[in-house]
């Protein structure tokens, strides 16, 4: 299985545009050691020809100049992407598809929520609907069954339920759905090695812990390293659980978590431009590399 990391970044992505915290400011001026990065997605495939799509970042054109790959240049227009899904119907994690407009339909897989809040809080998918008819949605199941997906070979999906947020325009953004957020293991039928993406994780309960210690991989939520992030840098009151994510630090955050794990491989992604791991020279970033945790970035592969 291969897995390509297109984007790292969390909404705002890495400098966030409008933000002077001391990581954007310093990796504008040069002044930390630090790597910008666009906002969170990636893409996976059993055989480096036929790929999916998690997510799509407001930054995708830029992400898929970035990765030859998904423009194999077969016919007059072509593309590498057999589908698409969707984790939650956050702004920073669907936005792009609009960009992807010229090549509808495409097959959409998503929950029920997610479905509902992109067809009516902010309707891409009604929007879509003038080119090619839009899309062909595709249910995920949510009750630990497996499923496929049309065009891609040798690979397996488990969606679960995880404890996030809907997004700030959702009708029932402060009344959580199941179905809001998912993660999902994705299981090479061949090798029998899997992958579990969450990039927006409130809570690890017992059924997340144990698909996240049965995976080879890890790509986690690497959202905020403190409860309390953005007071500290003075943008805020928000607390990351406000936001629907596990901070890395303190008591039952996401290194206690991993902490026992010692089957996968831990990457974080989806990393907030106020999280001091991005310093690669902080004692943060130190602390996560000392408990054998990895920082995901933009370009990043991972082979299974």
């Amino acid at each position: 299985m291969h897995v390509r990391v297109l984007g790292s970044a969390a909404g705002g992505g890495f400098p966030q545009r409008n933000c002077n915290c001391p990581n954007c400011h310093g990796v504008r001026t040069g002044s930390i050691k630090a790597t910008p990065r666009t906002q969170s997605s990636i893409a996976v495939s059993s055989n480096a020809v036929d790929w999916v799509l998690f997510n799509t970042s407001p930054d995708l054109l830029a992400q898929l100049a970035a990765f030859p790959t998904l423009q194999p240049a077969r016919a007059i227009r072509d593309t590498a992407i057999k589908a698409i899904v969707f984790m939650d119907s956050q702004i920073d994690h669907t936005t792009g598809l609009l960009m992807l407009r010229e090549g509808c339909p495409h097959e959409i897989y998503c929950s029920d929520m997610v479905f509902e809040d992109l067809s009516t809080g902010f309707p891409l998918f009604e929007m879509l609907k003038h080119w090619n008819g839009g899309i062909n949605r595709h249910p995920i199941p949510l009750d630990g069954n497996s499923f496929s997906i049309a065009g891609i070979d040798n690979l397996s999906f488990t969606a679960i339920p995880v404890t996030g947020k809907a997004p700030p325009y959702s009708p029932h953004r402060n009344d959580a759905h199941v179905g809001d957020n998912i993660g999902i293991k994705v299981t090479d039928d061949v090798s029998g090695k899997a992958v579990f993406y969450a990039p927006g994780l409130g809570e690890v309960t017992d059924q997340t812990r144990q698909l996240m210690s049965e995976a080879d991989c890890l790509l986690i939520d690497g959202t905020f390293w403190e409860e309390d992030e953005m007071r500290v840098v003075g943008l805020g009151e928000k607390k990351a659980a406000d936001m629907g994510h596990l901070p890395q630090s303190g008591a039952g955050g996401m290194l206690d978590v991993l902490r026992p794990m010692n089957k996968p491989r831990k990457i974080l992604i989806h990393i907030n431009n106020t999280n001091p791991i991005l310093n690669e020279e902080s004692e943060q970033r130190q602390r996560v590399l000392d408990e054998g945790v990895e920082v995901s970035y933009d370009g990043m592969e991972v082979e299974l």
